[in-house]
């Protein structure tokens, strides 16, 4: 028990004057300041003192009490007077503390034998701390001290426990009300009209008149609202007074209340005494307002004489302050002219960039600059790429001499062929009776020539002449026919295209392709090359090929011929430009497609890749230009 504890609780005297002590009438009190305890110190003192009081004889105690289950747990109160404590009791808690559990320890002395009793305190299954008392061995046989103290830890409970509710009772309406200011400014339109809905709602609720809102502008804070006020009026010198006490508070970064009671902290409020003396306020209350780490101002509440600011309320304004800070320096921000917010915006870009920290940010824009140094210095060959295919020099269409019927195939596309080599024959079972009509017809015609000479009928040996002459052209007319039945390769070569397996017995007509036939050692290249880019190609230029099939093989090329009519696609424009290759691999054949890179001049590597950017940009400007 502490020192003006036990002055105020110990022994009383008997009114009769005897002397004796009256326990009674020290039971009375202790019970009585035990039951109208507020602080926890008091609370635990009066505590321990009727606890002790429990045991007969010499009995003395301690109680530690710290943050819960964290600690540090120090001690609170005494029985019966701090120096009766000794250094036993501590060890003794701390074993207990340690352990979470009670424990007895015999405690030594050249006194007579006693024993310390440990007994931890817990709330909601949390170590609050722990009592530790000492009594004889004689005592702590025959009583049950451990259940004592465990009995009296209940009242401990009770007690911590409605501290606790009525500390969160506190918390829940200070954020209600944080909430109900933070609605209030929320639904405000502009910076100026939070601010005033602020004040106006903070006088209310609080009793304050008036609540003023300021906000730091040149690291001055000037008033922006007055609470059930639109205007300032003719109170400047009221103005200039509240905004010199608002930088008092913003200076400190710190609450400042007029008067202060002897347990705050001390700050300095000589502008708030100014204040209050030239506006007869009884009491004034300066809260900071924050956002995103920054004081940017700061609100002022005052009341008239005997009217105080307690702890809560000052608690109470403080949260406010936190809550409705980041929303009414937003509100404040866009009520700005634009260009101002761009030129605070980027002024606070380079402040990020050329102030302290923000390594990451002054990272990426070195090297941000320096990639664009780079592509503005450094140069590239610039070439222009497209979509390739390879054909030959020379392709040769095979058709139908005549109208006819597929007989046979001999070859399909993709297949090497050499010069002579059978594709397909057409069916000639027609020619053949054809032929041989027309050759028993000339046989009688030269019996019929033979007879007119013998009997010198001249005329006659004319005419039947005649008819075996044309005779013999329909037979010579037939006999190519026949011959040409045979499709032939013309030279050695690929077929591109060509493929008569499934149309065997097939009509074919006079004139219709069977098949295409491109040579080996004879290739263009066509190019498709994008209207964008065709400017940059003219004829004698190199580039590069990679065929699809022969990737890791670049073929050399030389631009030969450039069409000047257009055409589509895939939704794009183009040119057919015509190369040579320089070299020709026995492994491309005809048909094959690739990626080719015609080489043009050398450029900056910036120009290579943003110049269809740049042109694309301009032509849509031009196109929306009046």
């Amino acid at each position: 028990m502490s020192d003006q504890s036990a002055s105020e609780t110990g022994p009383v005297r008997s009114e009769d004057g005897s002397g004796a002590v009256s326990y009674a009438m020290l039971d009375q009190a202790l019970w009585s300041r035990f039951r109208s305890a507020q602080s926890p110190e008091e609370f635990i003192d009066s505590w321990l003192a009727i606890l002790c009081r429990q045991f007969p004889g010499n009995v003395t105690g301690v109680v530690l009490i710290g943050d819960p289950e964290a600690g540090p747990f120090v001690p609170v109160a005494y029985w019966p007077e701090r120096s009766r404590v000794g250094e036993q009791h501590l060890i003794a808690a701390n074993k207990s503390l340690a352990k979470r559990q009670g424990m007895a320890m015999a405690a030594a002395g050249d006194d007579a034998p006693s024993q310390i009793v440990s007994g931890p305190l817990f709330v909601d299954g949390k170590l609050y701390g722990v009592c530790t008392v000492e009594v004889s061995q004689q005592i702590a046989a025959n009583t049950e001290v451990m259940r004592k103290i465990q009995w009296a830890a209940g009242w401990v409970e009770a007690f911590f426990r409605r501290r606790l509710q009525e500390e969160e009772q506190e918390l829940g309406e200070r954020s209600r009300l944080a909430f109900d200011m933070l609605s209030s400014v929320l639904e405000a339109k502009g910076g100026i009209s939070a601010a005033t809905s602020l004040a106006t709602e903070m006088a209310t609720r609080l009793k304050a008149d008036p609540v003023s809102v300021g906000f730091v502008k040149r690291r001055k804070c000037r008033v922006a609202a007055i609470s059930h006020a639109s205007g300032f009026g003719n109170k400047m010198n009221l103005i200039r007074d509240i905004g010199s006490a608002m930088d008092e508070a913003v200076d400190q970064n710190a609450v400042i209340v007029y008067p202060a009671e002897e347990t705050w902290e001390y700050r300095v409020s000589l502008a708030h005494e100014e204040l209050a003396r030239l506006h007869r306020s009884g009491a004034i209350l300066t809260v900071p307002l924050q956002a995103g780490g920054k004081i940017i101002g700061a609100m002022t509440l005052q009341r008239p004489a005997g009217n105080p600011f307690d702890g809560a309320t000052v608690d109470l304004c403080d949260a406010v302050a936190a809550v409705v800070g980041p929303v009414l320096q937003e509100k404040r921000l866009n009520d700005r002219y634009l260009i101002l917010k761009i030129f605070d915006s980027a002024g606070e870009q380079l402040k990020r960039l050329f102030g302290a920290g923000y390594f990451g940010r002054k990272l990426a824009t070195a090297i941000a600059v320096a990639l664009v140094t780079f592509f503005s210095l450094a140069t590239t060959d610039y070439s222009v790429t497209s979509p390739a295919i390879i054909r030959g020099t020379v392709q040769r269409t095979i058709v139908a001499p005549f109208n006819g019927y597929v007989a046979d195939e001999g070859v399909r596309s993709g297949e090497l062929v050499k010069k002579g080599q059978e594709l397909a024959r057409l069916d000639d079972q027609d020619l053949s009776f054809e032929r041989l009509r027309l050759a028993t017809t000339r046989q009688q015609k030269m019996t019929e020539y033979d007879r007119a000479l013998t009997l010198h009928e001249r005329a006659e040996a004319l005419i039947i002449k005649a008819q075996v002459e044309q005779t013999e052209a329909q037979l010579a007319l037939i006999d190519e026919q026949l011959r040409r039945t045979r499709l032939v390769a013309p030279f050695d070569g690929y077929v591109v295209e060509g493929d008569l397996s499934q149309s065997i017995g097939a009509v074919v007509e006079r004139g219709e392709e069977l098949f295409k036939i491109a040579p080996l050692d004879s290739y263009r290249v066509l190019l498709e090359v994008d209207e964008v880019d065709i400017g940059n190609i003219k004829i004698g230029q190199s580039g590069v090929l990679r065929v699809t099939a022969l990737p890791r093989e670049p073929m050399t090329y030389r631009i030969e011929q450039i069409t000047a009519i257009s055409e589509q696609k895939e939704g794009r424009n183009y040119f057919r430009v015509e190369a040579s290759l320089d070299k020709v691999t026995g492994r491309l054949r005809p048909g094959m497609e690739g990626i080719a890179k015609t080489s043009v001049d050398t450029r900056l590597l910036i120009s290579t890749y943003t110049e269809k950017m740049i042109n694309w940009i301009y032509l849509a400007t031009w196109r929306w230009i009046p």
